[in-house]
């Protein structure tokens, strides 16, 4: 990103910015990790985060090696490439092929966009979780500018678009999004039907959709450092199925 080192000099020491949101998030993640954890990773896709240039980011969003097993399942074929799971299996319907009370943690990351039936999906987390088992949640917030300006944007033409906001982000990568369960408040009710208790934030990362120019990137800086919490562009949720 080209702008990245003048507005947040700190990532020439380390690579990843102070509010980076993937550090963020998988941090907690790795707290909540045991060796002995089963881990699925819903809409796991082909695991490019694999080759993420920063060593330490990449070390904490790969969780292969750290429990018991991870298991991906995507409604893409191509995911089962993912070189970061253990085992893939092809998710063909609202059904998820995985058993009941199987999976200690459950991850979606940048899923919870795509859902069609936010109830159905969500009923299927409080299936396979196990009581006290752990549901960790990163998605856009729908009052956020990246998910407005999406909404706004056909979803055939997202790809187009998307390689402008970020470069190198490959066609085969962008799935069309519907917003159905994007906001804090909907996120919270729906956990609490489905027998969670949640920990649900909003967030704000360094504005790497912006890069395209140094003026969107100093206004999205300025909305990283003051936007009110309902209008940051990401949501954090993380759960725990009650016993």
């Amino acid at each position: 990103m080209p702008y990245v080192n003048q507005f947040f000099p700190e990532t020439r020491f380390g690579g990843f910015t102070h509010v980076d949101g993937t550090m963020n998030f998988f941090t907690r993640v790795n707290a909540l990790l045991e060796p002995g954890s089963v881990v699925l990773d819903v809409g796991c896709g082909r695991g490019e985060y694999a080759d993420d240039p920063v060593r330490v980011r990449r070390d904490l969003r790969v969780l292969r090696g750290k429990c018991r097993t991870v298991i991906g399942i995507d409604v893409d074929p191509a995911s089962r490439v993912n070189p970061v799971i253990d085992e893939f299996l092809l998710l063909e319907g609202p059904k998820w092929p995985v058993a009941g009370d199987s999976v200690d943690l459950c991850l979606c990351d940048h899923v919870i966009e795509h859902v069609a039936d936010p109830d159905a999906f969500f009923a299927e987390c409080r299936r396979v979780i196990r009581p006290n088992g752990f549901l960790c949640i990163r998605t856009p917030n729908t009052f956020g500018y990246v998910a407005i300006a999406a909404r706004l944007v056909p979803n055939t033409l997202h790809s187009k678009v998307l390689r402008v906001a970020q470069r190198g982000r490959e066609e085969r990568d962008v799935f069309p999004t519907v917003y159905k369960c994007n906001t804090r408040l909907k996120l919270c009710n729906i956990l609490a039907r489905n027998h969670f208790d949640s920990a649900v934030f909003t967030y704000d990362a360094e504005p790497s959709y912006l890069s395209f120019s140094k003026l969107a990137y100093y206004l999205g800086v300025a909305h990283q450092r003051y936007a009110v919490p309902g209008a940051k562009n990401a949501i954090f949720a993380f759960a725990q199925k009650r016993s």
